[in-house]
């Protein structure tokens, strides 16, 4: 901001963003009902395509609630979060944001950061190819394992356990309504949004080391269009209160110090190298 401080007037709330909730959570719910008495082939197919993208933007659209870039209101960013928590069926959304203001501040630091995996997960998995592919196929469940050694972090508080309550009654409503396949579909979606899937390579893309010294990258192809930009992952850390659509203002802004820095522009280019490498 020293060398760029015209950059300030991208800071603010995008309020728009509530409706590609409503519009993603419709589409998946949707989707559901309408495969609810399919084949398993054609679920399994919509799931790894559709459904994982819609979950997926899902995802990032939680992340801006973190960040409150909604609403200038806190408690309604937290509600839109838990609205767009609901097809990923596991109360995540308020924990997700406890998790990731912490990942900010401290990013790098393991007993701070839930971001970095456990000493365990590495001995775990270590160099192998097949074990990397698993690790990231379950890699949600290996998310949820983190918390615990997490310091200065509450495990509950209202917040959390409203996003459980509600959570919950969204899930029997589906399950009972739309049936198990519904249910299921919903739940694959919700997997292979962030594990073994291209768009899983997000997540290496932004916290695991590829290019040391350097710790973090952006990502700068064609998936931003439907995932809101998430990939511009450098600058959303460097300007963190700039909202989804504003982020690609910074790279062209301060273009001096991100075009330097290491980038990528496939995800599936960044799994395959780190499932193979």
């Amino acid at each position: 901001l020293r060398n760029h401080g015209e950059l300030r007037r991208l800071i603010g709330k995008n309020p728009w963003t509530a409706l590609m909730i409503v519009g993603c959570v419709s589409l998946q719910v949707g989707l559901a009902c309408l495969l609810r008495q399919s084949s398993w082939w054609l679920i399994l197919t919509m799931a790894f395509t559709i459904g994982a993208c819609a979950s997926h933007a899902l995802w990032t659209l939680i992340h801006e609630c973190a960040h409150n870039l909604v609403f200038s209101k806190s408690y309604l960013n937290t509600i839109a979060s838990i609205t767009a928590n609901l097809p990923h069926l596991l109360p995540s959304a308020v924990s997700f944001q406890r998790y990731h203001l912490k990942h900010h501040a401290f990013q790098g630091v393991y007993e701070l950061d839930a971001d970095l995996p456990s000493y365990w997960e590495a001995r775990l998995v270590g160099s192998s190819a097949a074990r990397k592919a698993v690790w990231l196929l379950l890699f949600p469940i290996f998310q949820v394992t983190r918390p615990p050694r997490l310091r200065e972090i509450r495990m509950f508080d209202r917040w959390i356990v409203l996003n459980v309550l509600v959570q919950i009654a969204f899930d029997a409503a589906i399950y009972i309504y739309a049936g198990p396949k519904a249910f299921f579909y919903l739940g694959l979606s919700f997997f292979f949004s962030v594990g073994l899937h291209p768009l899983g390579g997000r997540w290496i893309q932004e916290h695991y080391v590829l290019a040391p010294p350097q710790e973090t990258y952006s990502y700068y192809g064609p998936a931003n269009l439907m995932s809101f930009n998430v990939g511009y992952h450098n600058e959303h850390h460097d300007l963190p209160s700039v909202p989804w659509n504003r982020l690609p203002e910074i790279r062209k802004g301060a273009p001096e110090m991100y075009d330097t820095l290491v980038h990528h522009r496939s995800w599936t280019r960044v799994v395959l190298r780190f499932i193979f490498d």
